[in-house]
């Protein structure tokens, strides 16, 4: 199978995320939640630390259960810090617990998330001519937009490249290459 040719081919985790994930749409609450978290885990490090250490950021934050995961104790998560297994940054841990309050919130206001993020493209992806990645921008005036309106609903570490990105993994933009056979 031809794959973008940002796939790293030698990590498992990273070839079955681009083959059965990425830039597929999303609809459902808990997975476009998870995925924006672990977007926002990223921040300053590879996608592939991130992916290495999702099983146990799983574990520790309830399947992503949102409810779940926006009652979660400062002592809970404080906890978390000693967890070798995730990424043990405070402020991405207690960003999780913000992040799912703010979608909870955004769930009752639009009747879900998934209503939220794709009226932000009328429902239909949008797809993007990528002859090569690296000529894809790392922020869009969308992702700008985006940002800026979950800042304002409360949401954080959610910076314009963040978004940008969350939008690709959650198929709201696809930018998978034209030589790809994903597409």
């Amino acid at each position: 199978m031809q794959r973008c040719s940002w796939v790293k081919e030698t990590n498992n985790l990273y070839v079955a995320y681009h083959d059965e994930e990425w830039g597929r749409p999303v609809r459902e609450d808990q997975a476009l939640f998870e995925l924006l978290c672990l977007e926002s885990y990223q921040a300053g490090l590879s996608w592939e630390t991130v992916l290495n250490k999702r099983a146990s950021f799983r574990k520790v934050f309830h399947d992503y259960d949102i409810e779940k995961v926006a009652h979660m104790t400062d002592a809970e998560l404080d906890s978390l810090l000693d967890n070798p297994n995730i990424i043990r940054h405070k402020a991405k841990i207690y960003a999780t617990r913000q992040n799912a309050q703010a979608t909870l919130r955004v769930q009752a206001e639009f009747g879900s998330f998934d209503r939220y993020l794709w009226n932000w493209v009328d429902g239909t992806p949008i797809v993007n001519l990528v002859t090569d990645y690296r000529a894809i921008p790392s922020k869009t005036a969308l992702s700008e937009q985006l940002s800026k309106d979950l800042k304002k609903r409360g949401f954080t570490f959610v910076g314009p490249v963040c978004v940008y990105s969350y939008l690709q993994a959650a198929g709201l933009v696809n930018d998978h290459e034209e030589t790809c056979d994903w597409k």
